[in-house]
């Protein structure tokens, strides 16, 4: 498995925004976020970078 395969659990991808893990939730809910449901959460770091480079620029298109 790659890094890029990493699977992150919610509370992981919760520390790392620096955001309650019930948000990283709604991410995923609302499909901003990538994630599979193997009788819990999971994220791919991939798709995590991808999520970041998504908010980043959304972020810097409002300045």
């Amino acid at each position: 498995m790659t890094t890029k395969d990493k699977l992150l659990t919610i509370k992981e991808v919760a520390e790392f925004l620096r955001v309650s893990e019930r948000s990283v939730t709604r991410y995923i809910e609302a499909g901003r976020l990538k994630a599979s449901k193997v009788g819990w959460w999971r994220i791919k770091q991939s798709d995590l970078d991808d999520f970041l480079k998504k908010t980043s620029n959304v972020n810097n298109k409002k300045r």
